[in-house]
């Protein structure tokens, strides 16, 4: 009997952890399940003039635009340093960076060649992770040493849409890493996440990557793989299979991460495009997607798209302005200029944005929090990031843990938005 209530107590111990962990951790891109969504509470509902308390500043990062992960006490992310491209630790209570791993040469021939996209993904004791010349790594969270490599151009015969070099932040769902490659191989790969060795390629889908994440997801009680390319939006199975495909065409890059809500699936992109939602139907092996709108109200470039509750949140440049929207109409129901173009992310009520204006004169880049409501945009704080480079400031708002994270080429800002 006490055998058995020891063990007891050490599942739900362990289930409480867990639960722990995925409420305060930021363990990927996006969050714990990409949707751009925190499960924090008790944070503050108003900014003090100037805005929220900052505890650290780190350095040493490289440069890039790609947004920090949180997990276990520690910031991971990416950069380019003296001529390599890394990947590195820091902690998340001091700033000081514990360590950093070159994966191989900073690659150049892209636009906006000053450093990584991608977001690390921390599952258990490994850090996955996609460079802007399309190596996948898979590296020691605790010490940053190198388990596997691969290259999606030599051995997946991996290609782009356009010249912006490769974006995707790695999925890793039980013990496969799931990404995208892109090519006339197979557009979506899975590869076991110990070893690194192949488990499938999507024959039957061979679209050029764009830079996209792909989201798991259940639809209609099926569970599977959704990502958003250049030509296509699809349905994957865990095993490799093609469930559902419908056309739809973008232009120039295709970035934000698609969104699934009641048997939709949501997708956006700039250029002139716009956003489509789409009905999937069907069971087993056997699904249909059929588009149910496409209009130009929602046409975000790469600051994401957040559902809260029954409504979209985010920027579109079609209207210069942020958006709240019905997903199953894609009716507006209010926009504002607000902070001017950006990224987004939600935490206990309320909406983080973050424009992303150049620092030396080059816009609005302000970062602000409002009400997440459809009744109106409404600013509960606002204040001007110190430290800015002369980049954009791409990387998206991350809430972990009471802190709000904010990365800035080879800047990191840390501020406390716990409420006292």
């Amino acid at each position: 009997m006490k055998t058995t209530m020891r063990a007891l107590s050490l599942s739900l111990l362990a289930l409480t952890f867990t639960a722990n962990a995925a409420t305060s951790d930021w363990p990927q891109w996006r969050g714990p399940k990409r949707d751009g969504v925190s499960g924090e509470t008790g944070l503050l509902e108003q900014w003090p003039a100037g805005g929220p308390k900052l505890v650290w500043k780190g350095t040493g990062l490289g440069g890039g635009y790609s947004t920090p992960s949180v997990a276990n006490g520690r910031l991971y992310g990416m950069g380019y340093k003296g001529g390599q491209e890394a990947i590195w630790a820091v902690d998340a209570n001091s700033g000081k960076v514990l360590w950093s791993t070159p994966i191989g040469s900073a690659s150049q021939n892209m636009g906006y060649p000053e450093g990584t996209r991608s977001t690390p993904t921390v599952d258990g004791d490994a850090l996955y992770a996609i460079g802007a010349g399309g190596t996948l790594i898979c590296v020691d969270a605790a010490s940053g040493k190198l388990r596997w490599k691969k290259d999606f151009v030599s051995e997946f015969g991996g290609r782009m849409m356009s010249r912006w070099g490769f974006t995707e932040s790695p999925l890793v769902d039980g013990e496969q890493v799931v990404c995208t490659p892109g090519g006339t191989t197979g557009t979506i790969v899975a590869l076991n996440k110990k070893t690194g060795a192949v488990l499938w390629q999507t024959k039957d889908f061979t679209d050029r990557a764009a830079y996209s994440s792909i989201i798991v997801t259940d639809i209609a009680g099926t569970k599977q793989y959704v990502q958003l390319t250049g030509e296509h939006v699809v349905g994957v199975a865990p095993n490799g299979k093609l469930l559902w495909s419908a056309e739809r065409l973008g232009k120039t890059a295709v970035i934000p991460t698609p969104i699934e809500y009641n048997d939709h699936v949501f997708v956006t992109s700039s250029y002139d495009i716009g956003c489509n939602l789409f009905k999937v139907t069907g069971a087993g092996q056997a699904f249909k997607a059929q588009e149910v709108y496409a209009n130009k109200n929602m046409a975000n470039h790469h600051g994401g798209v957040v559902l809260v509750g029954d409504h979209l949140y985010g920027f579109s440049d079609s209207n210069r302005s942020w958006v709240c929207m019905k997903p199953l109409t894609g009716e507006i129901v209010w926009q504002h200029r607000g902070v001017g173009k950006g990224a987004i992310t939600y935490a206990d009520g309320l909406l983080y944005l973050r424009g992303e204006g150049q620092g030396k004169g080059g816009g609005p880049s302000d970062v602000a929090l409002i009400v997440a409501t459809p009744k109106g945009y409404e600013e509960k704080g606002r204040f001007t990031q110190p430290d800015r480079s002369d980049k954009n400031s791409w990387p998206h708002p991350v809430i972990a843990n009471g802190r709000l994270y904010l990365r800035d080429q080879d800047v990191l800002l840390c501020y406390d938005v716990k409420a006292k």
